[in-house]
């Protein structure tokens, strides 16, 4: 198996360069990051792209993305599930995660540029979104995950979804404070939905089927911050068999033989959060037999056929590869994005 150990200072860089590479040949010529080429873009995936490529210093690349990003904003303040340029694939839901996450990638973009002007020229996307996510806000603190272009709003709640909102809202509370402008509306809203993740399990999945099966639902809590100290390595201890394979890395669910390389990394990110450093390196080391020779990494893995599947590598993949490696090696003053909360 082909392990690769990254750690405190320890930033394969040569190595990495090529995942950024992959990234920086798939993003199209307006700035858009698809999932690859002639793939569908979301916002949510984008900016993890994005993020990937300011980790490797490809600044003007990231920008080109928020910018595309910034023109493709609706009226509302919210973006589309999904664009393609043939419009096949289009999905006119918003998702309010997608919408909230342009917090993250900013704020992560400032922790590496501190380039305040820029800040300054994206506050009024960032504003835009973080009031609409503002008027979806359910009686325990959730906020509601989406709003359809015949339904309406979708008035039930993901614990994922919730989970990167909560972190998303502290981007843009100290996007706000380093601006200058009032947060107090923001920082009430973070704290009522930290509530809802710790207090309120009646908030989520009234509606629908029960995403606990899902890792993200296990281990997003922790990794936005929302679950923090004991309670966080507690909760990752206590499901950890069932979702992390020896040797391969996380499954995206429970129940299916299928490890997926994006959520070990997010998981390696949450370990790192919680101070359980050794294991993260560990982790981390894993996924490397998942790569390409091109520096992409493979969406996942199903371990009983030995198969690689579904045969795509994304660009968010090898964006979030490219997080999960800055937060062990604290190469970029952006690498404490999701240990800092």
């Amino acid at each position: 198996m082909n392990q690769v150990y990254t750690g405190k200072g320890q930033f394969p860089t040569d190595y990495l360069d090529r995942t950024a590479e992959f990234i920086l040949n798939t993003q199209a010529e307006d700035g858009s990051i698809p999932w690859f080429k002639g793939g569908m873009i979301d916002p949510w995936d984008h900016i993890e792209a994005a993020m990937g490529l300011a980790v490797c210093g490809h600044i003007d690349a990231a920008r080109n993305a928020y910018d595309w990003l910034r023109r493709h904003q609706n009226p509302d303040g919210g973006w589309y599930a999904s664009y393609h340029f043939d419009a096949s694939k289009n999905d006119l839901r918003t998702e309010t995660n997608f919408v909230a996450y342009a917090a993250t990638g900013i704020w992560h973009l400032y922790l590496i540029t501190e380039d305040r002007a820029m800040l300054e020229q994206y506050w009024p996307m960032i504003s835009r979104a973080m009031n609409l996510i503002l008027s979806l806000r359910g009686d325990h603190g959730e906020i509601f995950w989406s709003i359809d272009p015949e339904k309406g709003i979708q008035r039930d709640a993901l614990v994922t979804g919730c989970s990167s909102i909560y972190h998303s809202l502290g981007s843009a509370i100290k996007i706000s404070d380093a601006l200058g402008h009032p947060s107090d509306a923001l920082q009430l809203t973070r704290d009522n939905l930290g509530i809802a993740l710790r207090e309120h399990p009646e908030a989520f999945d009234r509606t629908w089927e029960s995403k606990a099966r899902f890792s993200m639902d296990w281990f997003y809590p922790v990794l936005s911050g929302a679950i923090k100290g004991d309670a966080a390595i507690h909760r990752l201890n206590q499901r950890w068999d069932q979702f992390v394979v020896d040797q391969l890395g996380c499954r995206c669910v429970n129940d299916e033989p299928w490890v997926t390389i994006a959520e070990t990394c997010e998981l390696v990110m949450a370990l790192n959060a919680v101070g359980d450093y050794s294991r993260a390196i560990e982790v981390f080391s894993w996924i490397h037999q998942f790569r390409d020779d091109q520096g992409a990494y493979w969406t996942g893995y199903v371990y009983p056929d030995q198969a690689i599947w579904p045969e795509e590598r994304t660009t968010w993949t090898a964006g979030v590869v490219l997080m999960a490696a800055d937060a062990l090696a604290q190469k970029t003053p952006a690498h404490g994005l999701f240990s800092n909360n």
